[in-house]
């Protein structure tokens, strides 16, 4: 693939030379009143820490958030803590740090207003199951009279999302009053449907009964006591500073330290279901109280010396009842008194009850999990919608969550049970004789189309793979509909032996640069060996203890991706040792069922050309994998024994937005699933005198060299009409490649139209204008890419672009046959 980065990248430093964290505190730097177990500390640091920061890293490179901060504890104190990336991108770039305050989003709900409404029911002043008219009568209005505050907390209802918007409106009394005109859309206690106005109504609530509207509220009992210093309603001017912006404006300024979600800033910046500012050290004071509460401690640890907290947040058996479930029988998500159940972190989760765990997220892109079990709780902070609102939390979160998972022994409901009798009678009703727990997805699963090669093995009981001693290919690409690793699963999974993993270029976090060293696993303590450095293909030596080798990573859908070659190198290693081979099929993220640009000359053959395929191929790689159990088999008489794990759900027509899968980038310039379908063209010209945009924020979707004339090449490009693309003069200095530091001139591609755009007409513009109107482009260093020699000269002969697309036909045709054999879907 060639893909030559912009930095190299150490999770332990911390550096991130494109956008990476300047300043990346780790787990010494706890609250005072959250001192860490050194022995536990380094213990969780060491293991998680390198795969928490891969994981983040390779979301900000997917452009999923600017930066984010990770906190893990547990009874004793902070055991991980971690900033990545950038607090701001604009207008000024900000490092990110560990006491950036957050707009928490709907955490508002979860650790102010229900811990308000919970003390107040403590406290006589609420009840439960009391009509919530009892102390608002005008909310009684319109069919509300029987709306229990319990039905408010666990979103049964009955009333809608949210507000209307239109026509304008603010105030506070304002949105009051027209929560009082709302009217239930179904019958209250009868289906759960998420929504901001129950949790209006429930602040509102709570200043009617305390006197104390619900920011006063919530310092008085809940913030002071527990030290949350930097946790707070209306932050004033002086946090501004370390506050993470969220989103651009309508009038172009930055949203800081004003409330994103759209009806608090109506409100006033304010109301029970957001407007919660908070920091990272903060949460943890509050899930540290939390898990005192479970513990039933009537008073804090002596050890945590947390003197301003003179009493419990809550009582355990007000807890208790928190995390009892709420919602309806036949619905799957699981929701308690004000947060979300779900199962403890275990390997085997997915089986489990969701009971035992209780979390939140926020719009934004925060959240909050308390796992009651094993007495952990896991934070993690982002202002995923900064500065577009465009950015997706959800797969980080996913990821750590599994990573978690994958540290935990294998918890049965019956632990479950013991370990938290207050949940003994939901648990036992929950893993009665058919009762589907499997079919009740964790709180925060993909809703996802595709089922790939690990989730159909998974879904299998792994038996494909039973009772053989396995080594794994892979790296952080390949992770399931859950956010799990692929090896974590294989790790974890009863009745499987993973030995040792192979990782391909770019090594198992998919975010080094040159050859890759051997290692270890932090999270599983298998060993890696690198097969991209002085040896390309695994030797007898690291075979002879395996039966069977996996394949997981996700394909670029280019013949120059080196994962393509990876597998093909491993396959014939296989082979000689006698051992089987099973891939875990994955999609073409270009799309499955387009086929173009020239086909590979069969002596040009390279570890970045495995194959006599066109540049793109329109198959997985569990189909090129059958066709190199051909080619294989013709070129050196050797058997392959392949098995392929096909996806269920997948079509070749489907872009990969369209899977419901994350997307992980394969490696690092190959950020978002628009990169991808760029590569296969602008990668036609890297082995030039040329910058693809390496080391900028825009890999493949900047090309260009000092000196190119940038308006020149953009029109004559732009003459050219590749189909669903737009390109515009640019100008850009990358922090590395062949003018490192450098101001260069070009253009920038822009995809307008997904199923016309053609990346190898593309490919052929590109490198024909740069021909054309530079004299000191090195074109025939293209060759390694183009991979054809009758291509490469019809190029230099300045034919048109019409013509020599065309000449690709008669070897593409012929290759349509007989891909057509090995195709899956």
């Amino acid at each position: 693939m060639r893909l030559r980065l912009a930095c190299l990248l150490t999770a332990a430093c911390g550096l991130y030379a494109e956008h990476e964290p300047v300043h990346a505190q780790t787990h010494t730097q706890t609250p005072a009143t959250l001192p860490a177990s050194p022995q536990q500390a380094v213990s969780l640091s060491d293991r998680l820490g390198p795969a928490i920061g891969a994981a983040v890293r390779a979301q900000m490179d997917a452009g999923a958030m600017p930066g984010a901060v990770v906190l893990i504890g547990n009874e004793e104190g902070v055991q991980f803590k971690q900033a990545y990336g950038w607090r701001a991108l604009q207008s000024e770039r900000e490092a990110m740090s560990t006491d950036t305050v957050f707009d928490l989003a709907s955490l508002t709900k979860a650790v102010a207003t229900t811990t308000a409404v919970m003390q107040l029911v403590e406290r006589g002043r609420l009840k439960l199951d009391a009509p919530v008219a009892r102390y608002w009568p005008a909310f009684a209005a319109n069919g509300k009279r029987d709306i229990t505050v319990a039905q408010l907390l666990a979103h049964t209802s009955g009333l809608r999302p949210d507000l209307d918007s239109t026509p304008p409106w603010s105030g506070y009394q304002t949105g009051l009053n027209k929560v009082i005109a709302e009217k239930p859309q179904t019958p209250p206690g009868t289906r759960m449907v998420y929504s901001d106005i129950n949790f209006i109504v429930l602040g509102e609530l709570v200043q009617r009964v305390s006197k104390l509207n619900l920011p006063d509220y919530a310092e008085r009992h809940i913030f002071h006591p527990l030290g949350m210093k930097d946790t707070r309603f209306l932050p004033p001017a002086e946090m501004r500073p370390r506050i993470a912006p969220t989103e651009l404006r309508g009038d172009g300024s930055m949203m800081r330290g004003t409330v994103h979600d759209p009806f608090a800033h109506r409100m006033g910046g304010w109301a029970g279901h957001a407007g919660l500012f908070g920091t990272a050290d903060d949460l943890a004071r509050f899930a540290h109280a939390m898990l005192h509460v479970a513990a039933g401690d009537a008073q804090p640890n002596r050890r945590q010396a947390q003197p301003a907290r003179a009493y419990p947040l809550l009582r355990a058996e007000t807890l208790s009842l928190m995390m009892q479930r709420q919602s309806p029988a036949e619905q799957s998500e699981w929701r308690g008194l004000g947060w979300s159940l779900d199962a403890p972190w275990s390997p085997q989760r997915e089986t489990l009850p969701p009971l035992g765990l209780i979390g939140h997220t926020g719009y934004t892109g925060t959240g909050l999990w308390i796992d009651l079990l094993h007495k952990q709780y896991l934070i993690v902070l982002s202002n995923r919608v900064h500065p577009r609102g465009l950015g997706d939390a959800r797969p980080l979160r996913r990821q750590i969550q599994a990573l978690l998972s994958a540290t935990y022994p294998v918890t049965t409901a019956s632990v479950l049970a013991d370990r938290l009798p207050a949940l003994q009678e939901q648990v036992a009703q929950a893993s009665s004789p058919g009762v589907n727990v499997t079919a009740l997805p964790a709180m925060n699963a993909a809703n996802t189309t595709v089922m790939t090669g690990i989730d159909v093995l998974r879904s299998q009981h792994y038996s494909a793979l039973t009772g053989q001693r396995l080594g794994l290919i892979t790296n952080l690409s390949a992770v399931d509909s859950k956010g799990w690793r692929t090896l974590d699963r294989l790790s974890t999974a009863p009745g499987l032996q993973l030995r040792k993993v192979f990782t391909p270029e770019h090594g198992l976090n998919r975010d080094q640069e040159g050859q890759i060293a051997s290692g270890t696993d932090a999270v599983s303590g298998l060993p890696l060996i690198s097969l991209y450095g002085k040896q390309l293909r695994p030797t007898p030596d690291m075979l002879k203890d395996l039966d069977t080798l996996v394949f997981d990573m996700q394909d670029a859908g280019a013949r120059f991706y080196t994962y393509i070659s990876t597998m093909g190198e491993a396959m014939q290693a296989a082979a000689q040792a006698g051992l089987n081979f099973v891939v875990l099929d994955r999609p073409n993220p270009v799309i499955a069922d387009r086929v173009s640009g020239p086909v590979l000359d069969a002596d040009l053959r390279s570890f970045t050309a495995f194959a006599e395929l066109p540049v793109q191929h329109g198959m997985t790689l569990g189909e090129i994998a059958r066709w190199l159990h051909d080619d294989i088999r013709t070129r050196t008489g050797l058997e392959v024994k392949l098995q392929v794990i096909s996806m269920q759900g997948y079509k070749r027509p489907m872009r990969f937005e369209q899977t419901g899968l994350d997307w992980v980038p394969p490696s690092p310039n190959l950020r978002t699933p628009t990169t991808a379908m760029l590569y296969p063209g602008v990668a036609w010209v890297e082995g030039a005198n040329i910058s693809v945009g390496r080391g900028t924020d825009r890999p493949f979707e900047w090309v260009g060299a000092p000196w190119v004339d940038a308006d020149k090449l953009a029109e004559a490009m732009s003459v050219d009409k590749v189909p669903g693309l737009t390109i515009s003069a640019v100008h850009f200095t990358p922090a590395s490649g062949p003018y490192q530091n450098r101001l260069c001139h070009g253009v920038q591609f822009r995809i307008t139209h997904r199923d016309l755009f053609d990346a190898q007409l593309l490919g052929l513009s590109l490198t024909r204008q740069l021909r054309q109107q530079n004299p000191s482009f090195q074109v025939d260093k293209t060759l390694g890419m183009i991979g054809s020699r009758d291509t490469l000269a019809r190029i230099k002969a300045g034919q048109s672009q019409e013509a020599i697309a065309h000449s690709w036909q008669d070897r593409l045709r012929d290759f349509m046959t007989r891909r057509a054999t090995y195709l899956l879907y």
